[in-house]
């Protein structure tokens, strides 16, 4: 599947804004039926990397990437994987991992038959995909 261009040279404001009007309004339904709610307050938690402490510093690398959260969900050729629960240290079924591309990666939590909340999004480094890649596939 081909990802949209990344989306560059906008402000933070910007970035969010659109955002805010592509994920927000109402759900993205994934390949296999999922549709996944997003909430205004996880842009920060995506977009955003922590350097001296959480979500601290803007991610134009992230940014960029904002059309491909919906592409990766609905891409029926995306590696997916079960989460992880960090608290618990342990696999969590209720989370599903999809690996787009070679290395961007798109957290969902499910909430009920058929639907999710978005989790997260990010460009992983191959330790991560090595980390994400020990956890049982999803079925």
């Amino acid at each position: 599947m081909a990802y949209p261009p990344l989306l560059k040279n906008r402000t933070t404001d910007q970035y969010r804004a659109f955002y805010e009007s592509t994920y927000c309004r109402g759900p993205i339904t994934t390949f296999d039926g999922i549709k996944v709610r997003f909430r205004k307050r996880d842009f920060n938690h995506c977009f955003f990397e922590s350097v001296q402490k959480q979500d601290d510093t803007f991610s134009p690398k992230r940014s960029e990437r904002v059309l491909w959260i919906k592409a990766a969900l609905q891409d029926q050729n995306a590696e997916l994987r079960v989460g992880w629960n960090n608290r618990e240290k342990k696999p969590a079924p209720d989370r599903r991992v999809a690996i787009a591309g070679h290395d961007y990666v798109v957290v969902i939590r499910l909430t009920g038959e058929k639907e999710a909340q978005f989790v997260t999004a990010f460009i992983a480094d191959q330790d991560g995909l090595e980390k994400i890649r020990t956890n049982p596939r999803w079925t």
